[in-house]
């Protein structure tokens, strides 16, 4: 039918413009490394994505390998423990047909139908960034090149304690250790080459540091040896020093956040060689925060690895003589808490996990979205791409989730949407409460389908990847806390949270945003709540407080309204919600999560469970609904109550100041801020500045500016400031002249009269301008003359004319004036 296109297939096939032109498009930018004849053509993309399932996605968004260049290795890529065979051969499958189907034609553009046949014409653009290559396996971490990382990979269960766990009631009988260090106890673990503040991040690769791993914890010695051999260089991992005091007594040193001093909270670190029925003791000696969880009943969790392979049993808290103390230290020295607590393992020779909280990694991550990708239901309305790259090069996640829309208007009407977690990368709780959200809107159920069809959810379940593999607690690899940071321009940075604002401004101008939620955990408050902002519209007056209200009614065991504060400081104008309020969101929402427990309800005084967790999820989902629901009773019963309570905490207020107020007509026109407390509890951290890589150039051309300033000085550049100049340098002399004249007269005792002084001193001054200046008048303004000596040339006219400057500008009239004051100010 087309004997030209049928030649041309025949022939050897000539460089296509269109196609060289993306070859090195896309390799400039990093997107493809393969050499030109392995590239995949649209063609064979085509005919497989027309015969196999929609699910299995073709196409790759690639190894970014020139992110951090790694000519040495290549980018190492592995397959997940947790798919299961059938996927993975269907995955082979499809790499297997792809590679019989591919033909010698060059353009990706032409489409082909239903029998296989070429049609001549261009189908429209693919999209840039597809989620996962048709060959399947996940992208490996990638680790700042300082990290030494081992080869073991870990895997844990889920698992739900069948009673509840309640917090650890003191007893004041609790030892207090004394903090020796290492000067009378023995190193059995240390990390040597960590980078701390002074250093800055340069370079990352997949399995971080080059060379052979290095056996950091002791040799023992034989089978009696009952030391604890500890491990913490695994993803999360954070663990820096173990320091043996006793048989069985071990003093901790928690890792600072990458490129930083401070931030130690989270640890998750790995001991082995353990002995059954024998009272250990940990000590944590280096904790910033004076005020922990741990003073109120927050037990640390403990995994035994014997105990998940034979009974089913994941993580638990474990733990007695929980103590959180002030550590004892030399005046000028920075302050450490201490968190000491005592366990007895359940086996001997075990392998063993402690943490902070439950452990949600990057590798966790990417093995549930790739279920999803796997999954022909799910694929359908959740569509997976890379919304950017972090600093090390790891991917950064981005779902759209709905239902395909029947017609562009219907399209058009849906509203967003957005979610995100784990800015804060030791903040696992929420991932778990992201994983519940995702689980539920990704569900069959009707609920969920109708959510489906009223919204476009744009969900970013991971933002801080670094920080996440590294085991940071709140910074990324910048050494800066990003949810500082969302009004940032520097997008090389600041990358992750750079593109995740500008995808939700570009979302903001096609359609509302209804809803915005970053989901964090909080390590000094119990129960779950959420951090607001307040409207300044009197419209939507006290409307940000009725999503929360709900919340709370939906989850009443475990939401909290009474901890949700609504107050905007200045020193959180940097975060996601206080940003997205400011672009135009009106409910944007912090939400916070306890690492410990619930005081309400049912579930009061216990632990949260990773099960209580991913409940929130779906309560989030249950509250949206009710908050959209069209029938209003339930939205105007919340704005009703929230008024009440709203007038009750004013006359709270105000009866605390001992003032009297009748607010009948006028209290809903009081300042909201005015009432409402700080979030000075929350785990806030000020905005540590420019990026740590940065500062060291911003010093240094600060500096160069200082010192340009103090060689540089300002040139008169107009003639009417060389004008000024000189008349005041005139009045200069002239002060100068009349306190001569003071006290010669002073030297004579005499007298003189203000007048007769003024009088003298004028006439003196015109003595002296005729003198220097022949050829002018006193009234006319002089010309600085080029004559080196400033004696302008016998009989030289000015060379301008006398009205150019009028006298009222440049007239001595008003000089008369500063002399004579000038005098009355001596006394």
């Amino acid at each position: 039918m087309f004997p030209a296109l049928e030649t041309e297939l025949k022939q050897e096939t000539l460089p296509d413009p269109y196609e060289d032109f993306m070859y090195h498009h896309l390799q400039y930018y990093g997107y493809f490394k393969a050499q030109r004849g392995s590239l995949p053509n649209s063609a064979t993309h085509q005919h497989v994505w027309k015969n196999k399932p929609p699910y299995l996605v073709s196409g790759s968004f690639g190894e970014r390998e020139d992110v951090i260049p790694d000519p040495l290795q290549k980018e190492k890529l592995l397959w997940p423990t947790c798919l299961p065979s059938t996927v993975r051969r269907q995955i082979e499958a499809v790499s297997r047909d792809s590679l019989m189907l591919r033909s010698p034609l060059k353009s990706r553009q032409l489409l082909h139908d239903k029998f296989g046949e070429v049609k001549p014409c261009l189908q429209e653009p693919r999209d840039l960034f597809a989620f996962f290559s048709s060959s399947g396996p996940l992208q490996a971490p990638r680790w700042p090149i300082e990290c030494e990382v081992i080869k073991e990979s870990l895997c844990h269960i889920e698992w739900v304690p069948p009673q509840p766990e309640y917090f650890y009631q003191p007893t004041g009988n609790e030892k207090l250790p004394e903090i020796v260090g290492e000067e009378k106890g023995t190193v059995v673990y240390q990390l040597d080459s960590v980078p701390t503040e002074g250093s800055y991040f340069t370079s990352a690769r997949v399995g971080g540091k080059r060379g052979i791993i290095r056996e950091l914890a002791v040799t023992l010695q034989g089978p009696e040896d009952n030391t604890l051999l500890f491990e913490s260089r695994f993803e999360s991992g954070n663990l820096q020093k173990a320091v043996r005091v006793d048989t069985y007594e071990y003093e901790l040193t928690l890792r600072t956040d990458l490129y930083t001093n401070k931030h130690t909270q989270w640890f998750y670190f790995r001991v082995q060689n353990t002995r059954k029925d024998v009272t250990y003791r940990f000590t944590i000696v280096n904790l910033l925060k004076p005020k922990s969880l741990y003073t109120i009943g927050m037990k640390p969790l403990m995994y035994s690895q014997l105990d998940a392979d034979t009974h089913n049993i994941g993580w638990r808290r474990e733990g007695k003589e929980i103590r959180y103390f002030k550590n004892n230290t030399e005046d000028g020295q920075q302050t450490f808490y201490c968190l000491t607590w005592t366990i007895q393992f359940p086996h001997d020779q075990d392998t063993c996990f402690f943490a902070h909280f439950y452990p949600y990694t990057y590798t966790d991550l990417q093995c549930y979205l790739l279920s999803v990708a796997n999954n022909p239901v799910q694929s359908q309305f959740c569509k997976l791409r890379t919304l950017c790259r972090s600093l090390a090069g790891n991917t950064v996640y981005l779902l759209t989730i709905t239902n395909p829309s029947r017609t562009p208007q219907e399209a058009a009407a849906k509203k967003a949407v957005v979610l995100s977690a784990r800015v804060h990368p030791g903040e696992s709780n929420g991932s778990w409460i992201m994983k519940g959200f995702l689980d539920f809107i990704l569900s069959n159920s009707p609920d969920a389908q109708l959510l489906r069809d009223i919204f476009i959810f744009k969900v970013v379940p991971m933002l801080n990847p670094d920080g996440v593999i590294v085991g940071n607690y709140r910074c990324s690899l910048a050494g800066r806390d990003l949810n500082r940071h969302y009004k940032t321009i520097l997008k090389e940075s600041f990358p992750c949270i750079w593109y995740t604002r500008n995808m939700i401004k570009r979302l903001l101008q096609e359609r509302e945003v209804l809803l915005y939620c970053d989901f964090h955990g909080h390590s000094r408050k119990n129960n779950i709540f959420l951090y607001g902002c307040n409207s300044n519209d009197r419209k939507y007056w006290l409307h940000e407080r009725i999503f929360p209200l709900m919340l709370s009614k939906n989850a009443p065991d475990k939401f909290s309204f009474q901890s949700c504060n609504f107050k905007v400081q200045k020193c959180k104008e940097g975060t996601g919600r206080v940003v997205m309020w400011r672009m135009g969101i009106l409910n944007s929402y912090t939400m916070e999560s306890t690492f410990g427990g619930s005081t309400l309800g049912n579930k009061r005084d216990t632990h949260f469970t990773t099960e209580d967790l991913k409940s929130l999820g779906y309560h989030v989902c249950d509250t949206l609904l009710d908050f959209c629901d069209p029938d209003r009773t339930k939205f105007m019963q919340c704005l009703a109550e929230l008024k009440e309570l709203l007038q009750k905490e004013i006359y709270k207020k105000f009866n605390e100041l001992g003032q009297d107020m009748d607010l009948e007509g006028s209290w809903s026109d009081i300042s909201l801020s005015d009432i409402e407390s700080s979030t000075s509890g929350s785990d806030s951290s000020l905005s540590d500045g420019l990026p740590v890589h940065l500062l060291n150039i911003a010093h240094e051309v600060n500096q160069k500016k200082k010192m340009h300033k103090k060689k540089k000085k300002k040139p008169l550049q107009t003639r009417k400031q060389r004008n000024e100049q000189y008349q005041k340098n005139n009045l200069m002399r002239e002060l100068k002249l009349t306190e001569d004249i003071l006290l010669h007269g002073r030297d004579k005792g005499s007298s003189l009269d203000p007048s007769k002084m003024t009088s003298l001193i004028l006439t003196k001054h015109k003595e002296r301008m005729q003198t220097e200046k022949p050829g002018f008048t006193v009234s006319c303004s002089p010309k600085r003359s080029t004559n080196p000596s400033q004696e302008p040339v016998p009989d030289m006219k000015p060379s301008w004319s006398r009205n150019r400057f009028p006298a009222t500008k440049r007239g001595r009239a008003a000089m008369t004036v500063y002399p004579s004051l000038h005098i009355y100010t001596y006394p």
